[in-house]
């Protein structure tokens, strides 16, 4: 038989949960509206030094305005702005899971050597002019930098199913494959020319100047085609933290989920950074700025974790143009200031309670 005291502490409970969950949506909508105001912040900046006005208008009225403005505001800075938008959002859900099924508060995309195989593959193109993929000639870099990105996260794991895909072999081979990539990119800026090596820095700081809507339809259909299954698999991951002996014992299949969450997160990395270069620490602050706010739970965790990765990379993008006045700093080394204190004080804390 149920006693008062029983009931009394069951209502208790549930009041509880529900005061969690309503702040925890708090959090989600306070990220999706400072997303919105730095977006609009982000399309007004830039260094033509159009006035507001101009801009706000020729986003309304696209027929109205003059051609210098149109080709401005609707070439480079929506396209850039945009791109910002589903880069940071893919590499805040890439490095969020990331975390999860590696169970590592350091782990990001780039921990499987991503971020190394795709500036291989970019400077291959640059320097070579060499492609997988004949017929994507208009696409050379970006599409060397996806398959070389991918290549390298699959071989990551071929060679871990030889220790049975545990997670340390993971991150040991992808550690390996990132020092692998790395000396083979240095071999090719060794051989490059004056020309093609200032190409290659300049791929690997990371820029949004190229943005285009072509690229920004292809990562943001690629987000949207891997957040559904991401979704479908939030309860599993969230069991996941919870080790991998409780999550077999729910009847997950741990190692399908790991397999297939790696390869959805490096297609998710590999997209973003063919197209705009090698960002870092994206990937690794959202994922910590998310849990800190709403824990572990997947139905919240992922989408402000994609919140986050937007709102860093778009203020990171209105810094990079609002430092001087008429430069854009690429992106990739803004992040990097903004990322290096926040690595050294995951490091030099003590380990957190929410981890």
């Amino acid at each position: 038989m149920v006693t008062s005291r029983q009931l009394d502490s069951l209502a208790s409970g549930k009041q509880l949960y529900r005061r969690i969950t309503r702040a925890k949506r708090l959090y989600l909508l306070l990220g999706a509206v400072s997303l919105a105001i730095v977006l609009i912040i982000d399309v007004l900046v830039g260094p033509s030094g159009l006035p507001h006005r101009q801009v706000v208008s020729a986003i309304a009225l696209p027929s109205a305005a003059d051609a210098p403005t149109w080709a401005i505001v609707w070439l480079i800075r929506l396209p850039a702005a945009t791109m910002a938008l589903v880069v940071g959002a893919s590499l805040g859900i890439a490095g969020a899971e990331m975390q999860t099924i590696l169970a590592n508060p350091l782990a990001s995309p780039y921990t499987l050597g991503v971020a190394a195989a795709s500036g291989f593959g970019a400077a291959l193109g640059l320097v070579l002019g060499v492609g997988l993929l004949p017929l994507a000639t208009g696409f050379l870099v970006p599409v060397n930098a996806f398959i070389f990105a991918l290549l390298c996260s699959f071989s990551v794991y071929a060679v871990s199913r030889l220790r049975r895909a545990s997670v340390e072999s993971l991150v040991l081979t992808g550690i390996a494959f990132h020092f692998l990539f790395s000396a083979l990119l240095a071999l090719l800026q060794y051989m490059a020319t004056q020309e093609q090596l200032q190409a290659i820095v300049f791929w690997l700081f990371g820029s949004l100047s190229k943005a285009t809507w072509t690229g920004v339809a292809i990562v943001g259909s690629t987000l949207l085609v891997t957040l559904p299954i991401f979704a479908r698999d939030a309860w599993m991951l969230t069991a996941l933290r919870l080790g991998d002996a409780k999550a077999e014992s729910l009847g997950i299949d741990v190692r399908r989920l790991r397999r297939r969450v790696l390869v959805l997160t490096s297609i998710l990395a590999a997209m973003a950074t063919c197209f705009v270069g090698t960002i870092g620490f994206i990937g690794l602050a959202a994922p910590h700025i998310a849990r800190m706010l709403v824990g572990e739970d997947q139905r919240f965790f992922m989408p402000l974790s994609a919140l986050n990765g937007a709102l860093v990379l778009t203020v990171a993008s209105i810094v990079s143009k609002a430092l001087v006045p008429g430069i854009v700093f690429p992106i990739g080394i803004i992040t990097s200031f903004v990322g290096i204190p926040f690595f050294l004080s995951l490091v030099l804390i003590r380990r957190s309670r929410y981890w």
